[in-house]
């Protein structure tokens, strides 16, 4: 792991396993509280030296942690689909978002603005002149997910940096090595030591230290909804960002153009092996074209081509791991039993779960109400999009959602009315560039991530006021 700029074994160690097979591709150290305690003790020193970097030091750093992955970019490609769920054409698509994620951080670094205030708005106050400008915060805790291993550690890692934070990254213990291939890119930029870390093991072990030591100032958390939640219970008086979650909706009104509607769905609901947090769960149709879309989602559903994830070829690989493929087909097994129709799928061979499509689902089930993450969809027939947008809003999430149609007040109606922090307008809900905010409401989390405003979320604004020698007079 690396720790300050160190490179740092233990005598105990996590294997690092291929979902596709269970064999193992590498081990990284099981580090213990006293590790956590002595990252964030280096970070003390690290914040310090972040903050002294001049914004151009910060900016060349970062660009040459994006010029070193584009260098070695097969090998992190191979590293994400090794390691997680990701297909290798998955995985070359993270690469690339990572780089330009690195590359947008240098130039959100020379952003970083204040403003003039005046004053002299208020009464009193007319021999006085001053501004504001943001500060860091001092040592950020990155919590990172294993579904985008190498572009969601960036999107922590790289606004700290361009801010001027020292950052400490626990990864998801399924897919560290992205991570610490992070980690290797940043070393080779020349950042200094004290600035990263990031430290593997298990988050029972190292979770409690990182999120309560009072000299962390902010916790970044990707995740679930449930651990979001104990985070935020016990982290303390400091600035919280959560992502956790949804259980995406999409809209498609009579007037759409379904194929393109279908095309894109299949994609938002299948990529990643549905192990993507604004992946298309739900999908309601004007009971118009209910039928017509039903029968070439299906047909398009059974295209999709499962196996192997380093093939050219292959659509969708396998879950995380077995036990997550069995979460989801306990789930799409209790909806069956209650009453929901299965149209394709539903199978599971080890950790692969087939993509799978429901209809007719009870609005009670599981499956309906928490996010799936997993490679299922449920279809819908409404009446009409106020019965759509009601549905949609009808769970604890409220992240990304998706509308198909070509009528401009029917999608301002659905900008209004939706209770998301995103929609995308002839898209699916999975639709998202780097640059743009990133968050949701209710159960989906607090704050907004994306480069720029990630970078607010870590610094804060100081005030500074002069008082003149003699008042301004008219």
């Amino acid at each position: 792991m690396f720790i300050a700029g160190k490179w740092i074994g233990k005598e105990k160690t996590i294997d690092v396993l291929n979902p596709q097979d269970h064999s193992v591709i590498s081990s990284v150290p099981a580090a213990t509280a006293e590790d956590m305690l002595f990252a964030i003790e280096e970070a003390k020193n690290g914040a310090k030296v972040a903050a002294a970097m001049p914004v151009h030091v910060r900016m060349a750093v970062l660009n040459r942690a994006a010029q070193y992955i584009e260098d070695h970019k097969e090998k992190y490609a191979r590293t994400i689909a090794s390691e997680g769920s990701k297909t290798i054409r998955e995985a070359r698509s993270e690469v690339k978002r990572c780089i330009q994620t690195l590359k947008i951080c240098a130039e959100e670094a020379r952003r970083i603005n204040g403003e003039t205030i005046p004053f002299d708005q208020s009464e009193g106050s007319e021999d006085r002149v001053g501004y504001y400008y943001r500060f860091p915060i001092g040592i950020v805790a990155a919590i990172t997910p294993f579904n985008d291993p190498l572009n969601l550690v960036a999107h922590k890692v790289g606004p700290a940096i361009a801010s001027g934070n020292a950052i400490i990254v626990k990864p998801a213990t399924a897919t560290p090595l992205s991570a610490l291939l992070l980690a290797e890119a940043f070393e080779a930029a020349g950042l200094p030591g004290e600035i990263l870390s990031v430290v593997t093991g298990s988050g029972h072990e190292l979770g409690d230290p990182l999120v309560t030591h009072p000299a962390v100032r902010m916790v970044s958390f990707t995740g679930g909804l449930e651990t979001g939640e104990a985070i935020a219970h016990k982290a303390g008086l400091k600035k919280l960002s959560m992502e956790l979650g949804s259980n995406s909706p999409v809209i498609v009104l009579k007037d759409a153009d379904i194929n393109q509607a279908v095309e894109s769905t299949v994609s938002g609901a299948f990529c990643a092996a549905g192990q993507n947090c604004i992946g298309v769960q739900r999908i309601y149709i004007e009971e118009e074209k209910f039928e017509e879309f039903q029968s070439l989602f299906v047909e398009r559903t059974k295209r999709y081509r499962i196996g192997d994830k380093l093939k050219e070829s292959t659509d969708m690989g396998p879950m995380i791991n077995e036990r997550e493929a069995v979460r989801v087909e306990s789930w799409v097994d209790e909806a069956l039993a209650k009453g929901a129709r299965l149209l394709v799928g539903g199978e599971r061979k080890g950790a692969f779960y087939s993509p799978t499509v429901l209809t007719d689902v009870p609005a009670g089930c599981t499956i309906a109400q928490q996010e799936i993450f997993g490679p299922v969809v449920l279809l819908y027939p409404v009446a009409d999009i106020h019965s759509a947008i009601e549905q949609s809003n009808h769970v604890n999430y409220g992240l990304q959602a998706g509308i198909f149609t070509k009528n401009i007040d029917k999608a301002f109606e659905a900008i209004e009315k939706m209770n998301v922090g995103g929609l995308m307008i002839n898209d699916s809900s999975d639709y998202r560039i780097d640059g743009m905010p990133f968050g949701g409401v209710k159960g989906s989390g607090l704050g907004r991530e994306g480069v720029k405003f990630a970078i607010q979320e870590m610094t804060e604004p100081k005030v500074v006021s002069f008082k003149l020698a003699h008042k301004r007079t008219i």
